[in-house]
């Protein structure tokens, strides 16, 4: 048969699709994905990709029509945004989808697909209709893809313009979450492990699970291209309260239907667990375990996304930006009154996106809070609330921004109770809530202090001016005009004739005598400008919770002092561990409070001291240079300083690109003064900054942490 013959059936033949390349590791690199994998597709919209169609024949871009459809959701739809279709064009023509730049070679078809940086985030169906003779088309599926959003795309509302910011907020796959007290902050180590294979198929089943698109599927769909709108989705699905959520909170101290909330060292088995038992909530979670987790879920799907620690946290219910804490005259902490209070810490996240249903200037960072304290439009979700606006007192914005800001500014009133009563008020503290604000800082493992982000410095003009804007947007009017606001601006209460203040004499350690001392001096005062005064002080101790109660007392002291103007006396005090042993929640922290009655004036002063103790410290090292699939020799030492044996000890390790899920091992009983050392193999999946988080739990204490940075170098060409 002559060439020519060949060449006049070819063109005769319809085009027919014979196979198909996604380019998944080509395009996967190109789009920040490879992380997640090279077998399937995973793009970013608003930034194109390339395939290449292999046909029959060459293909005639005279007269081959070819029409590309993508499809995502149960019912798509292009009036819905979850269905599109367009032709083959040589250029790509704006912020849509398209199909361009086409390279035709023998019998194959290299095309760059476009996705507008608006579409819809989730799975796509890719398919080619080819017209035929009459009219008829025939159908191929091309294939599927994963679109995800793009923060390095300028034209979506999640662009972030620092390639830095980029590899620490959406690339960094571990991080740090800030636990403790305002004056004993520990880092604690965690797996975010986002790239993990199936996290991204587990987070699309989150939404999928929401009551959202449960209520109307291809609505909910539809909304998936607006971040503000997964974002809320998301914070409520963390959470169990009113879905299926992922996490069931627990903020009591009976964990053993499940697991405690301290003895959790990353997010992927939580979301492993989830979804391998059809979407029951994992038993338990707190405030960091729930932001550690939507931190997960968000870096995955391309939100820039940070944890942030508050410590000193208001959670303000009645709206009126005070939070009454009371004590009896014997010094104990009293429970709450009404419903609010001050957790130690409090944990959320803050997300990176444009705000297009505000006013210009109030993009960037909005904080999201998955725990479930308070509902918003009939969800147990937060925000997003714009960290601006929380600056700036305007908490008329969208979403939660009132809640948040009283998290951050609210004042503290402290009263003497007695008598079914408040009887006096001991002080009034202006700075003492949202303190040390915290985050990882970038490209580092300290902490960095972003408190100034979310108000200017306490006690400066700015910081009241804004708290009475807030408190007048917050108040009614009655209480608005009351001389209770000006008592809010005021930041103190009265004179006092003495100074008193408590300072640890040691660094407070788990298992030993707590030493301290008290500090008091006289000051002159209007009543008794220079006379001697005397002060009976009762000092009570009392294991604080994590919400900012306290349980019954454990240990109680009466100090009488005679205090003349000028002169200044330091008092020791002993708690020793008999009285706090057994007796302390699992995060070991005290509250060591003293009333002292000035008998002059039969008024009342009011020092406080929080005691968080330090657990064992556990040490983690590596012997020799990693290398992806060679064995690397990890060795872990933990000696128990404590008077008392650790019973029950159990190990658990974990690490995304180190280790394939969790290593565990039990060590039985670790002796007091004893230490254990352990030596194990790893076998690194991954190339590239990673870190190992080793947990180790007794009976006697929950979490003893520690973690090792180590860089994995690409496997040697064999």
């Amino acid at each position: 048969m002559s060439s020519q013959r060949k060449a006049a059936q070819n063109r005769l033949a319809a085009l027919k699709l014979n196979s198909v390349d996604l380019q998944s590791p080509k395009n996967n690199k190109e789009h920040h994905t490879q992380e997640m994998g090279h077998q399937r597709l995973i793009v970013r919209r608003g930034q194109v990709f390339s395939i290449i169609l292999k046909f029959n024949r060459n293909f005639q871009p005279q007269t081959d029509n070819i029409t590309f459809v993508v499809e995502t959701g149960p019912e798509p739809t292009e009036l819905l945004g979850t269905r599109a279709k367009f032709v083959l064009t040589q250029a790509q023509h704006g912020n849509v989808w398209s199909a361009s730049n086409f390279i035709a070679d023998q019998n194959s078809l290299q095309v760059s697909l476009f996705t507008p940086a608006s579409a819809v985030i989730g799975p796509y169906t890719l398919k080619i209709q080819i017209s035929q003779d009459h009219g008829h088309s025939v159908t191929h599926l091309v294939g599927t893809f994963i679109l995800l959003f793009n923060p390095w795309s300028t034209e979506d509302d999640v662009y972030m313009p620092s390639e830095i910011l980029l590899q620490e907020y959406i690339m960094m796959d571990y991080g740090f979450v800030y636990k403790g007290h305002e004056k004993f902050i520990t880092p604690w180590p965690w797996n975010y492990g986002q790239f993990e294979e199936d996290i991204i198929d587990i987070c699309f089943e989150i939404l999928n699970k929401s009551l959202y698109y449960l209520n109307n599927p291809s609505k909910d769909y539809s909304q998936r291209n607006d971040v503000v709108y997964v974002c809320r989705v998301v914070s409520a699905m963390i959470n169990s309260n009113d879905d299926n959520g992922v996490l069931q909170g627990n903020w009591g101290e009976d964990y053993t239907r499940g697991v405690s909330p301290l003895e959790w060292n990353g997010s992927v088995t939580i979301l492993r667990q989830w979804s391998a038992q059809g979407g029951q909530p994992v038993k338990y979670g707190q405030c960091w375990v729930f932001a550690a987790v939507m931190c997960t879920v968000m870096r995955c799907l391309g939100v820039p996304t940070r944890v942030v620690s508050n410590f000193r946290s208001a959670h303000n219910m009645d709206g009126n930006l005070t939070i009454d804490t009371y004590y009896d005259s014997d010094a104990k902490m009293l429970p709450t009154q009404g419903r609010d209070k001050v957790w130690n810490f409090h944990v959320w996240n803050e997300c990176w996106m444009i705000r297009k249903d505000l006013p210009p200037g109030y993009n960037g960072w909005q904080v999201l809070d998955p725990t479930p304290q308070q509902t918003s439009s009939g969800m147990f979700c937060c925000g997003p609330a714009s960290v601006k606006a929380i600056r700036e007192g305007e908490i008329h914005f969208a979403y939660d921004t009132p809640f948040v800001y009283a998290e951050v500014n609210a004042d503290e009133v402290i009263w003497l109770f007695g008598n079914g009563q408040a009887q006096e008020i001991l002080a009034h503290n202006t700075s003492s809530i949202g303190r040390e604000i915290s985050t990882k800082m970038v490209g580092s493992d300290q902490r960095q202090n972003i408190t100034s982000s979310y108000k200017y410095p306490e006690g400066s003009r700015e910081e009241r001016n804004v708290f009475l804007k807030a408190s007048r947007s917050m108040l009614d009017q009655r209480r608005a005009s009351s001389p209770f606001l000006d008592l809010l601006g005021s930041g103190g209460m009265r004179d006092q004739p003495a100074q008193l203040q408590l300072h640890l004499a040691r660094t407070p350690k788990w298992g030993q005598d707590l030493l301290f001392t008290l500090h008091a001096w006289r000051v002159p005062d209007r009543v008794h400008p220079r006379g001697p005064i005397q002060l009976v002080l009762r000092f009570c101790a009392q294991a604080l919770l994590h919400g900012g109660q306290a349980r019954e007392p454990l240990w109680r002291q009466v100090v009488y002092l005679n205090l003349d103007f000028g002169q200044e006396v330091q008092w020791p005090l002993l708690l020793p561990y008999n009285n706090y042993r057994n007796r302390l929640t699992d995060e070991k922290l005290i509250r060591v409070s003293g009333i002292a009655k000035v008998e002059e004036t039969g008024k009342s002063m009011l020092v406080l001291k929080d005691i968080s103790l330090e657990p064992p410290h556990l040490s983690i090292e590596v012997s020799e240079r990693a290398e992806v699939g060679k064995a690397l020799r990890v060795y872990i030492t933990l000696t128990n300083t404590q008077m008392e044996p650790l019973s029950d000890c159990t190990m658990m390790l974990e690490g995304s690109g180190l280790i394939d899920g969790q290593i565990s091992k039990d060590l039985g009983t670790l002796v007091a003064g004893h230490t254990i050392k352990i030596q194990l193999d790893l076998y690194p999946i991954k190339a590239g900054s990673r870190q190992l988080q080793v947990l180790i739990s007794s009976r006697e204490i929950k979490e003893i942490k520690g973690y090792k940075d180590i860089y994995v170098a690409a496997a040697r060409p064999s």
